[in-house]
């Protein structure tokens, strides 16, 4: 019988097994699931690539259900339509091959197309609204299954209102592209613009470098990506941090008028907390190439995720006086 658990299941492989898993392969048959686990007061979690997900261990008192259906179709020149199962990299691929621009940023990274709204991903500068223009939706409030527009979502740097909320869950999206051959300004690059194949390459080997794109058999890549949010704070306290530090370039990016957006590898960094923390031997550890990525090495427990992610929390905030938030949605805990 095939491991059915958590660890299997996530991108973190740490996590128990839920009561029930249950196999979607077709968005009617998504909403025929959730509609009649929530008439019957099941608990449940709807997982995609899970590659967004802490899971606590031991068994689950929760049904999952595997969004599972795929397929990607160019609807007119420039439009994805993308089934919400679909591998999020095989969209991007897709899209690249087609000469369409417009996410070749987000190659690489791990988990589903349909909780690509969920969280607004983003890297290097671009984010999933840039390019949304819909959604499908099954509201579990109302029963209905409907397009939403993507500017109901409120989509915000990594938030949408259907984080954390179970509100609705997603069936397929809808991308507005441009047909071109240069990528758009990559910000790592100073803004330069490359051709859409030669950008995603780039970007792959960009993010490989820092353990971020998955690979069986590197445990720096055995993580939920970057775990915490980059911290909002105000313009004053981001003065006192680099003052304190004593080191000039530290990465801030304006926020409005008084406040700005710290780097929160920077933080953990900076906190006293190098590549690799704790240490050899430890079960879960920083990426031995970004400490912005909690990893297990292969036999850590969701326990020792979560106590690492304390750790730093807990010395970024004495340090700095700043609050990291997690990035990843936390079950069981």
């Amino acid at each position: 019988m095939p491991d059915s658990s958590f660890a299997s299941l996530t991108t973190l492989r740490v996590g128990g097994a839920p009561a029930e898993l249950i196999r979607c392969t077709t968005a009617a048959d998504i909403a025929a699931t959730v509609a009649r686990l929530d008439a019957a007061g099941t608990p449940l979690l709807v997982v995609g690539g899970g590659s967004n997900l802490v899971v606590a261990d031991g068994a689950l008192d929760l049904t999952a259900v595997l969004v599972a259906n795929e397929g990607i179709e160019l609807i007119d020149d420039s439009t994805l339509r993308v089934a919400a199962g679909t591998t999020w990299d095989e969209v991007v691929a897709y899209a690249v091959a087609q000469g369409l621009g417009g996410i070749e940023t987000l190659s690489g990274i791990p988990g589903s197309a349909g909780a690509t709204p969920v969280q607004n991903v983003g890297a290097y500068g671009s984010e999933i609204a840039d390019v949304l223009t819909r959604v499908r939706l099954y509201n579990r409030e109302t029963g209905a299954d409907e397009w939403a527009p993507a500017d109901s979502l409120e989509l915000a740097y990594r938030y949408s209102n259907l984080k954390f909320t179970n509100r609705a869950v997603v069936l397929e999206i809808e991308l507005a592209l441009e047909r071109t051959e240069l990528s758009i300004p990559l910000r790592h690059l100073g803004g330069e613009r490359l051709p859409l194949a030669e950008a995603r390459e780039n970007i792959l080997a960009t993010r490989r470098a820092k353990g971020m794109v998955l690979d069986d058999a590197d445990c720096d890549t055995w993580s939920a990506g970057s775990f915490f949010t980059n911290p909002v704070v105000p313009s004053a306290l981001a003065d006192e941090i680099e003052a304190k530090v004593g080191e000039a370039g530290m990465p801030r990016y304006a926020v409005g008028g008084t406040e700005e957006k710290l780097s929160a590898a920077w933080l953990i960094e900076h906190a006293g907390f190098p590549r690799g923390y704790p240490g050899e031997g430890a079960p879960a550890r920083l990426s031995t190439k970004h400490t912005l990525a909690l990893t297990n090495r292969g036999s850590a427990t969701a326990a020792d995720i979560v106590d690492l992610a304390r750790d730093v929390q807990a010395g970024v905030e004495e340090q700095f006086g700043v609050r990291l938030v997690p990035e990843p949605v936390w079950i069981g805990f």
